[in-house]
Formats: structure tokens, C-alpha cells, sequence
């Protein structure tokens, strides 16, 4: 499977649990620091943030990590895709039910 076809996989994956995807520039100051995105919650909202000029790794990566924060486990994945999720480190679980009670909040 090529890096594009994972890359769009992976964005219908993140999408069926909510998430909106946006890809802006993210400028950094620093050489040093390499900043190419991430999950948040933006007015009770999941967005993924991912850096417009990150590489096609890099945007893997940040998918990947993404989606770790969700219960995948349950769901069928192409083996690739399965091998390459495992291969990220554990994220904090997100439960849908904070999300709603965050949002009833606001």
C-alpha cells in the first residue's frame, strides 16, 4: 500500500469518529523545534490539527497518533494499518461522553 493511500485510510478512519481534520502552516521560531501537529478540542470539538508543509511521514505519524486516542480495537483495519497503529505508542483513551458533557458546558 502506498503513503498516500495509508494517509487517506487513515483520515476516513479519524473522520468516522468526529474528528475534523485541518491542515494549516504552523510557524516555529525555532529550528530546533518541530512542531507538525496534533489532536485537540476546539469548542467541544475534536480537530486535527496537521502541519500544511509536513512530510508524508510526518502526516502518517500525526494520524496515527491520533487515532490512538480513540478504541480501534473493535473496528476492522487492513492489516498495514493495524501494524502501523501498533507500532505507535499508547494514547490516553478519549471517551465520547466527556466530550458531550464538556459541550454542555460551554
Amino acid at each position: 500500500m502506498d503513503e498516500n493511500t495509508i494517509i487517506d485510510e487513515l483520515e476516513e478512519l479519524i473522520n468516522s469518529f468526529g474528528v475534523q481534520i485541518r491542515r494549516e502552516p504552523i510557524k516555529q521560531d525555532e529550528d530546533w523545534v518541530k512542531v507538525v501537529g496534533g489532536l485537540c478540542l476546539l469548542r467541544g470539538e475534536y480537530v486535527l490539527i496537521i502541519n500544511s508543509k509536513a512530510t508524508t511521514m510526518d502526516r502518517i505519524t500525526t494520524l496515527a497518533t491520533a487515532l490512538k486516542h480513540f478504541d480501534v480495537d473493535r473496528i476492522y483495519l487492513r492489516p498495514v494499518l493495524r501494524d502501523l497503529l501498533d507500532k505507535i505508542p499508547e494514547q490516553e483513551q478519549f471517551n465520547p461522553v466527556d466530550k458531550e458533557k464538556l459541550k454542555d458546558s460551554l
